[in-house]
């Protein structure tokens, strides 16, 4: 009589070696949740900000804020594919990365794309998208030129909404704290690494 194979445990994405790519507007709780996420992992990780990679342009730096023209649109990209090349590198080197963007799904060649052709097809995009009245109080709280118009975060919040039906999973952390929520992201990576989805 054939014995029963054993049962194969979840994936534990403390454990493994990830690279994660954390979606979501301004206001989400991308960089506090990715902070939190990399600094409370088993194996090394690194935690990539593409806003701060953006500003290591000092003289010269264009702001969308000011207005989005093609000086910006392409230190956007350059901090992408920086990013992206620091990812590379940390993976192999077994370091995992969570890294943060607000990604547009209506611009999946540029956004989605774009990520996996910088990092790998192993990234695993997450959405954190929490209700437009959360997203606006956090935004409300920030300083400098990452805080944006309420007009312009309620334009955001809209578009990101086309993440539904994507297939991406998407954590809504509006009631969630950032520990809370870090929790779930790695509930949600657990399943994403036994089921990756198409992207």
């Amino acid at each position: 009589m054939p014995s029963t194979p054993p049962a194969t445990a979840a994936p534990d994405p403390t454990a493994t070696t990830l690279a994660v790519l954390l979606i979501g507007p301004a206001g989400a709780g991308k960089t506090s949740v990715a902070k939190y996420w990399a600094d409370h992992r088993r194996v090394p990780t690194a935690h990539i900000s593409l806003d701060d990679v953006r500003e290591w342009v000092r003289s010269g730096f264009a702001d969308p804020q000011s207005g989005w023209n093609d000086n910006s649109e392409a230190q956007y990209r350059l901090a992408r594919r920086t990013c992206g090349f620091a990812a590379r590198n940390f993976l192999a080197n077994g370091i995992s990365c969570i890294l943060d963007d607000a990604v547009f799904p209506d611009r999946p060649v540029v956004g989605l794309g774009g990520w996996k052709r910088h990092v790998g097809p192993g990234l695993l995009p997450v959405v954190l998208l929490p209700g437009l009245e959360i997203v606006l109080e956090r935004n409300a709280e920030r300083m400098g030129n990452r805080r944006l118009t309420d007009e312009e975060v309620a334009r955001i919040h809209g578009r990101m909404a086309g993440w539904y039906g994507s297939g991406l999973p998407i954590i809504d952390n509006s009631q969630l704290d950032v520990p809370q929520t870090a929790q779930v992201l790695d509930d949600v990576l657990a399943r994403s690494i036994a089921s990756p989805p198409n992207w």
